[in-house]
């Protein structure tokens, strides 16, 4: 986003600095701006450890990390079902939930706002687009959005409450005999969630372990893959997949948790799907929704 603001007579210090407080945005974001060459004073190219001057002219590009999503009508979207203060998306493999930055465009949420433009104020974070609950990029299936602010605290009050059902379908590497549960707490650590049983839960403290439950049952086996029907109440980032390579049944195709173990010819990416939500309609009555497999998958269990 291009800007423009002339610094009051008050402006010294860093230039930075006074930009940011001119401006009332985070010093990260005109720190960025800087970074990328993307700032100009009284015409000429400046850097952040100059001199504020009273008066001065500042032109920069500052990216909104916090505006909502751009709309994108060309972009292919499936409602599996829809209300007047809610719908449930149908989001393909490949696809992020909703952007990260600003600017950021190809993901499901810029999708939904441009035929429902009223989710892009229904979530706390205008980048969600009113997206309730996220799945990873490479995750196919049911993507639950609000249409109203009132709507997304009462779907996100009973996310909290564990009284949304969500249900997964993975592939995964071995035969498993028989279903069953693993709640090994889950962290954060380099970029990756790992299991993490010996350590406790603090609270509140970024990094930390987090309470995790993951149920699963064995849908059909194969000669070296099982097919899992998975239920999570809890939602900690990467939770399934981090809870089966724990077991040693990485999820089929997810080389970050499985490595060698979970390749498979001909997948490109790990195979989970978010097959069914249920849960309470704001307007009242329960509903379940469902997703249709992916083709690949036809194709991949064909194969097995």
């Amino acid at each position: 986003m291009n800007r423009r603001v002339r610094l009051g007579e008050g402006a010294r210090g860093r230039l930075d600095r006074a930009v940011a407080d001119a401006l009332g945005v985070g010093r990260a974001a005109v720190k960025e701006a800087f970074r990328s060459g993307q700032v100009r004073c009284d015409g000429r190219r400046a850097r952040a450890s100059d001199a504020a001057r009273p008066g001065a002219e500042v032109e920069l590009v500052v990216e909104d990390r916090h505006a909502p999503p751009l709309p994108e009508p060309e972009a292919p979207l499936s409602a599996l079902a829809l209300s007047e203060r809610w719908l449930v998306a149908d989001k393909p493999a490949g696809v992020p939930t909703h952007p990260l930055r600003g600017e950021e465009t190809g993901t499901l949420a810029n999708a939904v706002v441009a035929r429902y433009p009223e989710c892009a104020a229904a979530s706390e974070d205008p980048r969600e687009g009113g997206a309730v609950q996220r799945l990873d990029a490479d995750t196919s299936g049911c993507v639950l959005f609000a249409r109203d602010r009132a709507a997304w605290e009462a779907l996100r009050g009973a996310l909290a409450r564990r009284e949304v059902e969500k249900v997964y379908l993975a592939l995964v590497a071995g035969r498993v005999a028989s279903g069953g549960q693993v709640s090994v707490p889950l962290a954060q650590r380099g970029g990756r969630v790992v299991a993490v049983p010996d350590e406790a839960l603090p609270p509140g403290r970024a990094g930390a372990p987090r309470e995790a439950l993951t149920r699963y049952e064995v849908r059909e086996t194969f000669p070296r893959h099982t097919l899992l029907e998975v239920r999570i109440p809890t939602g900690v980032m990467h939770q399934i997949r981090a809870h089966l390579a724990y077991l040693g049944h990485p999820v089929a195709g997810d080389l970050l948790y499985g490595g060698a173990a979970a390749e498979l010819p001909g997948v490109s990416r790990h195979l989970l799907h978010a097959l069914r939500l249920g849960f309470e309609r704001p307007e009242g009555g329960r509903i379940e929704v469902e997703s249709p497999l992916p083709a690949e998958w036809g194709e991949v269990l064909s194969r097995l």
